[in-house]
Order: C-alpha cells, then structure tokens, then sequence
C-alpha cells in the first residue's frame, strides 16, 4: 500500500501540557485505523493535525496531492434552520457534480441515512438522527480518507450497527477514535493507543483490538519488568559512584559514562510508567443475604398514551447484574427512575427489600452543582477528608485515586470535561455501601482504560446491578441476565 500521509517530528504543548513530543506517523492507503488513548492523550488534536485544522508547534504534515480528508468532529456542527435535504446538498458544494449528480446523490443518501422525511429541520432531530446526518454528510463529501471523532456518541445499538455496516463496506481509508471497544473490534483492521507511557508516543499493532489489548498488556508488562531490572542495576551504579571512582582509566571512565546514561534510561522509562494511571473504582456491597432485592410484577409505563413498556416481570438478588437494552426511546432510563422510586408505574407493582440501600449513577451528572469545586463534588460531607469504609482517606490522596491532581481541587465542576464528570460521579458512588446499583450509561465519555477498571468493580460488587449501556462489550463482560425493550411490545 502506498503512503496517504506522514507525520514527521509532530510536537504540540497546551499551555503546560505537551501532548505530543516528536511524534511520527505513517498512514496508507486503505488502512482502518482505530486510535484509543487516555481522556487527555490528543487523540482529538491529532485528528485535527492529520486533516490540516490545526497546525503542530514543531515539524511537519506531508500529505499526498489531490487527497480529499474529510473530518467529522465529535460535536455535530449542523445549522438548525437548515432540511435534513439542504444540509446534504450544501455539503456536495466543493464537488464537480450535475445537477442531476447531486440530486441522485442526495436522494441515495437520504436512503442510506433512514431519512423518511428529508424536509425536517436539523433543529427537531434528535442526538442519533443528527449523528446520523453528519456521518452521511460526511459519507457525500466522497472523501479519500475519512476521520472520525467518537461517532457512536447519541447512538444506540441500532445506529451503531447501521455505522459498523457503512465502514465495513468502505471504499475508503478511515481513521476513527472510540472508546467502544467492540465497535473497534468489528471496524478497525490495525489499533494504535497514544500514550506518553509508550517509546514513540503510541503504540501500533496491525490486528483487530482483541488481538491489541493482548499484545499492549503484555508490552507493557516487559516494559515494567525493564524497569525493574534497570532500576535495580541503577542502584548498583549509584552504590559504586557513591564510592568516589576516578576517571583515571579509561574501564572507569567508560563505567561512569555507562552509569550516567543508565539514570537517563532509567528516567525517561520510569516517567513512562508514571502517565500510564488508572482510576481507582471499587464499589461497596452491604453485605446482606437477603435472596430478593427487587421484584418487578408486569409493570408497564405509558408516555403521551404511547406505552413505552409493559409486561416488565423479573426478580435479581445479590450476584445479579442485570443489562437492559433498547433502541433511544425504548425508556430505559425511565425504567431505572421506577426503580428510584422517582416515579411509579401506570399499571403492575414494584417491590422492595425492606431498608434497601440504592446507588445511581445517572447518565445526566444532574447530582453535581455546576459551580461546584470539584473539591466539594468529591467530598458531598465536606471537610478535608473522605470517609471510605471506616477510614479516614484525605481528600487530596482520594482525588487522585480518580486522576485529579491537587491544583483541580479549587475548579468548578463546569469547567470539567464529560469523562471527568463521570470520574466524580463514580466517586460519590463508591463512598456509600449499597445493596443494588443503579447505571444509567455509565461509560459515557469514560476511557478504555476506566472502562476496564469499571468491568472489573462491577464484576466484584457484591450486591444487585442494574445497568443501562450501549457498550456491548462491557455488557458482554458484567450481565448475566439482559432485559431488551421494545416499544409498543411486552418487554
């Protein structure tokens, strides 16, 4: 395969963050790329290195001529007053097409995308329709190279397996980043991760993302076995150089000089292992045995006269993590409010074990107070230190174990991305013992390496789950026993 593009020597620095650090990239010509990394790695500013909207702070950008890079940004960028039909047609404004071309070529796409009615305004549509949009609006601009800034956002499975088919079939090379790891898996023939705690910037494997988290754990695992052994012979050579050795000879001269660049080794290794942290997630059972946590006895709730479910029947107890899945709409977070005792069903009863402990995490953050500190966020009780199972833990040693550093601490929760958010509500979760969990869409904006951590918390939580996710290999990982709601139908 031919070269598309390179990038060579690429640096770029945020105030004080440097995000990349003489990186070079080489990327050809049918070529599926999945990028995942850390919230905060640059996966997004190297999208936007690679399609020329951002320019790098050091080296270069050498791109083939005539490539049409097309980029398709995380947030939709739609005009609200604009048809479903307008958009698409304003989008084949830089192509050399007929008009009868572009009426062929937006009448297919309208086709592609589901639009039944191409004259609603973007404004009226919903997350995954407008998604949907902005992926065919993208798919019209007939790119070479096509990238992608976490498309399954707004989602549901639906959409996802409507977007998987698209790149499937794909006569184009795409660069796409996700923090779905099945989507990945389906999609994307190589996987790269930025990371600073990889030689390089990130790491690279020709392979579906099963095939790399295999081959990445087991990297950085002889990577920390390395470290081991160097710091060890480090501290060798720092035991002898304590002895005062004279350069007189030129065996001793060239130990001193082996010794100095062994502490250089050693440093740069050990800074890698340090960027490389993951959050700290372990939720707090009750401890009770009771068999029944809650029973739900043919509930049904209307919406508008519309039933958004009905028959609902089902018991879990302690061991049980129960996945409920659905189309957007299905009222899968409306489900989870009943069991909140936020609402109550229109027909059909719910019971609960007596004195019930329930956690939630709900998919809004609608919990934290925009002005905030996330100092606050993190200790609701106020105070310096946090309560976590009997133990005292001061708050600075408790914000880190969710990767916020001790200058954060003043910030209002506003100024926090997605993924942050996420890390304080996970947080506050974690600090109350409870019998049954309650997740709405908890790995929003997580990153895979939270979205591991996750998985392994729910899988050791010893109370009930109930989770609501379009993270199908998550939901793979945790559920065994899954409830699908269909609207209109009897579960």
């Amino acid at each position: 395969m031919s070269l598309a593009f390179s990038l060579k020597h690429i640096s770029k620095t945020y105030g004080d963050d440097t995000l990349f650090r003489n990186l070079n990239i080489d990327f050809k010509f049918n070529e599926q790329l999945g990028i995942i990394g850390n919230n905060g790695s640059g996966k997004s500013t190297l999208l936007k290195i690679i399609s020329g909207d951002t320019l790098p702070d050091e080296g270069e950008r050498v791109v083939q001529k005539n490539l049409r890079i097309v980029y398709l940004a995380q947030e939709d960028q739609l005009n609200p007053d604009d048809t479903v039909e307008e958009t698409l047609y304003h989008s084949l404004s830089g192509l050399t097409l007929s008009d009868r071309e572009q009426h062929r070529q937006v009448q297919t796409s309208l086709g592609k995308g589901g639009f039944e009615k191409p004259d609603i305004q973007c404004g009226q549509l919903s997350g995954g329709w407008k998604k949907r949009l902005s992926i065919i609006r993208a798919l019209c601009m007939q790119p070479d190279i096509l990238l992608l800034d976490e498309p399954t956002n707004h989602l549901d499975i639906k959409g996802i397996l409507w977007l998987e088919n698209i790149l499937k079939s794909a006569r184009f090379s795409f660069i796409l980043i996700s923090h779905d790891r099945q989507f990945l898996d389906n999609v994307c023939l190589n996987v790269m991760e930025i990371g600073r705690y990889f030689p390089g910037g990130y790491y690279k494997l020709k392979g579906r993302y099963s095939q790399f988290n295999r081959y990445r754990d087991q990297f950085l695992l002889a990577q920390e076995k390395q470290q081991q052994s160097l710091t060890s012979k480090m501290r060798r050579e720092e035991e002898w150089l304590r002895q005062g050795p004279k350069a007189r000879t030129s065996k001793a001269k060239f130990r001193i000089d082996q010794a100095m660049e062994l502490k250089i080794r050693v440093d740069q290794i050990n800074r890698m292992t340090r960027e490389n942290k993951k959050i700290d997630v372990d939720f707090h059972a009750t401890g009770r045995q009771t068999k029944k946590l809650l029973k739900s006895y043919q509930i049904k709730k209307c919406i508008n006269d519309s039933a958004l479910f009905s028959n609902i029947t089902f018991s879990i107890g302690p061991g049980t993590c129960l996945g409920v899945v659905g189309d957007n709409g299905s009222g899968k977070s409306t489900l989870l409010s009943l069991f909140e005792k936020k609402m109550a069903p229109d027909s059909g009863k719910i019971e609960w074990a007596q004195d019930l402990k329930i956690n939630v995490f709900d998919q809004t953050r609608s919990q934290l107070e925009p002005d905030q500190t996330v100092k606050d966020a993190l200790n609701p009780a106020g105070g310096d230190s946090v309560n976590y199972r009997g133990r005292s833990i001061h708050i600075v040693s408790w914000a880190k174990r969710f990767l916020f550093m001790p200058d954060q601490l003043d910030m209002p929760v506003n100024r926090l991305s997605g993924g942050e958010k996420a890390r304080i509500m996970l947080a506050n979760v974690m600090q109350m013992p409870c019998d049954l969990l309650l997740l709405d869409e908890p790995t929003n904006d997580l990153d895979i390496l939270s979205l591991e951590v996750l998985e392994q918390s729910i899988n050791q939580f010893g109370g009930a789950v109930i989770i609501v996710s379009h993270d199908r290999y998550l939901m793979d990982r945790v559920c065994n026993q899954m409830l699908y709601l269909n609207p209109g139908e009897d579960g």
